[in-house]
């Protein structure tokens, strides 16, 4: 046995031990005059109300693009006995419950809240420029956008994926999102409006970029056999799986090959851990910071084969009723651009059965995958 084979194994071991509890989030848009640490504490709250868990038995606390985790802790008045803080970025979703997942397991905490804010929509946080200086400035390359709109173009010549195919994934985000009564954008729009929108970084225009909004997300994980006997029906983490691109070509976020590796060993661990396959998958939640971001997962994940992704999506397969419905709640793109965090509440809506309108019918295991430098999937499934 390699060494790869056995730190999947090792794993499995871990299989429908942990569990999300209680999920909270607020409302999307532009607060100007509500801080970060009150939406956070906003989301915390739900997320107790939601589990029906007390303040007190909270252990653990993760925060995410929270300024200062003490200083968010001093507001919720905790004294865990596990605290951890991860920066802002889209990547940290996934890693931050990985993360949550092994300290309760190791007994570091029994009920962790994993807390994420964002206020990017109100004080007009740019993503890209100065702030994102790498080797690729002298390039035009200032932003993530335009690192993405050169990996579609790479993929448009290589497979002749058009700008068309990669409209058909912003509309059927925004019919699902149309179906969401919280989500911002829920204007219908068509294959036409994605082709007339505004260019950004050729190919992509506005409507291949996620959203900016204001918000907070919390989630509360605890060990499968506590969650049994709180107020929701727990949802099982029943796989992970990681993969990270530091030592080859992707540099940033830019990667020649699509994350393509990393994606597939990222999805076949959660899978054997979780004991799946794609099949199984009900529902999808992909990272959808832009739209070709999400062509490059489905070919990772191996739903349609390489460079095959734009016929996958053309017919409407990533809508509600579609093969696979993706993103359900709107996503990055129409529901807010919560770096990752609303779509994993989304999972567990959707395995809950809490969805209304687009409730993806007979809802049993939801993947999530994020493909970027440091890739994350997880399987989630309807705990029985």
């Amino acid at each position: 046995m390699d060494n790869k084979e056995a730190d999947v194994n090792s794993m499995q071991s871990l299989r429908n031990r942990v569990a999300v509890a209680g999920i909270g989030n607020t409302r999307y848009g532009d607060f100007p005059d509500v801080s970060d640490y009150a939406l956070g504490a906003q989301a915390f709250r739900l997320a107790l109300a939601d589990c029906g868990l007390a303040k007190d038995e909270v252990d653990g606390l993760l925060c995410c693009r929270v300024p200062f985790y003490a200083r968010m802790g001093e507001i919720l008045g905790l004294n865990p006995r596990w605290t951890s803080t991860m920066p802002g970025h889209g990547r940290m979703s996934g890693m931050a419950i990985v993360e949550a997942m092994m300290a309760i397991e190791s007994g570091a905490a029994n009920h962790v809240a994993l807390i994420y804010t964002n206020i990017g929509r109100s004080r007009r946080m740019n993503y890209g420029g100065d702030e994102f200086a790498s080797f690729w400035d002298p390039w035009g390359l200032t932003s993530p956008g335009a690192s993405h709109a050169l990996m579609f173009r790479m993929h448009m010549e290589r497979y002749g994926t058009t700008t068309r195919q990669l409209g058909a994934v912003s509309v059927a985000f925004r019919n699902n999102a149309m179906l969401n009564p919280d989500a911002v954008m829920r204007k219908p729009i068509t294959l036409d409006d994605h082709a007339s929108a505004r260019r950004i970084v050729e190919p992509l225009g506005l409507l291949d970029y996620c959203l900016v909004n204001d918000g907070a997300v919390c989630m509360i994980l605890t060990s499968a056999e506590r969650a049994a006997d709180l107020a929701k029906p727990p949802v099982l983490i029943s796989g992970v799986g990681a993969r990270d691109a530091f030592a080859r070509s992707a540099i940033g976020n830019f990667d020649p090959g699509f994350w393509y590796d990393e994606i597939r060993d990222a999805g076949t661990q959660a899978y054997e851990m979780a004991g799946v396959t794609r099949d199984d998958v009900d529902a999808l939640m992909c990272y959808d910071n832009f739209t070709p971001t999400v062509l490059f997962s489905l070919e990772g994940l191996g739903f349609c084969a390489q460079g095959e992704a734009g016929q996958f999506v053309q017919d409407g397969a990533l809508g509600i009723g579609g093969w696979l419905p993706t993103n359900t709640d709107g996503g990055h793109l129409s529901n807010s651009y919560m770096q990752g965090w609303g779509l994993n509440i989304e999972a567990v809506r959707q395995l809950r059965g809490e969805c209304g309108e687009r409730q993806v019918a007979d809802c049993e295991v939801v993947q999530y995958i994020a493909a970027t430098p440091c890739t994350r999937s997880i399987i989630y499934t309807k705990g029985r």
